[in-house]
């Protein structure tokens, strides 16, 4: 039993030590930027309205939008008023992804750690890839478009917001409809 539990005990330490070299930010922490300037911004505000870890949501089967945020991050809507960080593993790249995105799912629910995100990828080859789910947020996202009218009806009379990000960039619906 006492070797069994070192061995055990090793392999996490292992594991560990992978992880802590491959990952892009330390567990429990918010996604590292890793996209285009506009991702990073678009990943600043969802961040901003983001809730701490959460380790599963429920899902349908079906995705409403979905929306790209670099190399490991990408939003994904269930409904039109219901979003999720997720966060994946490397090696994956999801700035990759041709047109469209999977999520696996066990009983109507997501797991972290346990669930992927399946992908179409550009110059991998014919098939899909299986992003394990690192890590998921829940957004509040009404809360999120509240702000945002907020935020128009403020510039819009004249004044401003500081540290508000342009109108265009809040008014933008969910890409990959």
């Amino acid at each position: 039993m006492h070797g069994l539990k070192s061995s055990a005990l090793a392999a996490a330490a292992a594991l560990a030590a992978l992880q802590g070299a491959c990952a892009t930010s330390a567990p429990g922490s918010p996604p590292a930027p890793t996209g285009t300037p506009a991702e990073q911004r678009a990943l600043a505000r969802y961040l901003t309205y983001a809730g701490p870890p959460v380790p599963y949501f429920t899902w349908f089967g079906r995705l409403y939008s979905w929306e790209g945020l670099g190399k490991d991050t990408l939003v994904v809507f269930t409904v039109p008023d219901e979003a999720y960080l997720l966060k994946v593993w490397p090696p994956c790249d999801l700035r990759f992804v041709i047109n469209a995105v999977g999520i696996t799912s066990t009983a109507y629910t997501v797991y972290a750690r346990s669930d992927s995100i399946t992908v179409n990828s550009a110059g991998t080859g014919p098939g899909r890839w299986r992003c394990p789910i690192d890590e998921i947020r829940k957004i509040d996202y009404r809360r999120m478009r509240a702000d945002e009218r907020a935020q128009r009806a403020t510039q819009q009379s004249g004044a401003t917001v500081p540290g508000s990000p342009p109108p265009a960039e809040a008014a933008a619906p969910p890409p990959h409809q």
